[in-house]
């Protein structure tokens, strides 16, 4: 896929992940832009990221969202990709996302997250976001099977959803105002690796289910379309 510097800007939120920021970096595609939003990290993590080349936003606000919104506000390019900073996804694996985007086969894109080896993915995480896909689906009739950080959608349309979240219900937030607004979503399978370092939010039971309670605030806002009124609704592929 041929672009230039402008056309993509990847986001990735980061919280000491001086060990993984390498292995990221260097797959990033050619002429794509790297967003690495340092969420107070202690490592030297911003450091690494700018000897990659990378471009550092600071947010000194904790939380996955508040990184997340920060390096969309910051973006400039027409399509905007979210990633992880832990080596668990591989970003040039969002080239036929953007694609399915800038050729209009879909408002926004979702990697489905596929375990590779033990420990790839925790049970109790698995658990939480069976439960989550679940609940999305009765409140936007969605048939999601995950709610996985990897994703690509055009950035106009991102920052006119309105995303409040600062903290663990942002990934899901996008999804429920997507779906409101009538956005195509589409769903891949991705091969999900054993992350580098610990877990901010599901190394354990507690911040798993601590996420699971953000998001389920989430999903109890009022929908920007009332039951019993014509809407959109969102689509899956």
């Amino acid at each position: 896929m041929t672009t230039t510097p402008s056309d993509v800007d990847v986001v990735l939120p980061c919280l000491n992940e001086a060990e993984a920021l390498p292995w990221v970096l260097e797959r990033i595609p050619p002429g794509w832009r790297a967003i690495v939003v340092d969420n107070g990290s202690t490592d030297g993590s911003a450091a690494i990221a700018r000897a990659y080349g990378a471009t550092v936003v600071p947010e000194p606000r904790r939380g996955f969202g508040a990184a997340c919104h920060t390096g969309l506000t910051a973006a400039t390019a027409d399509v905007v990709c979210f990633c992880d900073c832990d080596a668990s996804l591989d970003p040039s694996l969002l080239v036929p996302f953007v694609r399915e985007v800038r050729d209009g086969g879909a408002d926004l894109v979702l990697g489905r997250r596929r375990p590779q080896g033990r420990g790839a993915w925790p049970a109790h995480a698995r658990a939480g976001n069976l439960a989550l896909a679940r609940i999305l689906r009765r409140r936007t009739g969605l048939r999601l099977h995950d709610l996985g950080p990897l994703r690509a959608a055009r950035r106009e349309p991102l920052l006119a959803l309105g995303l409040t979240d600062r903290r663990s219900g942002y990934p899901l937030q996008m999804v429920v105002r997507a779906a409101d607004a009538g956005w195509r979503i589409a769903e891949h399978d991705v091969p999900y690796l054993p992350r580098t370092g610990a877990s901010k939010v599901t190394g354990t039971w507690r911040g798993t289910w601590q996420a699971v309670r953000d998001m389920r605030r989430v999903l109890g806002e009022t929908p920007a379309y009332p039951a019993g009124t014509a809407h959109p609704g969102g689509t899956v592929r």
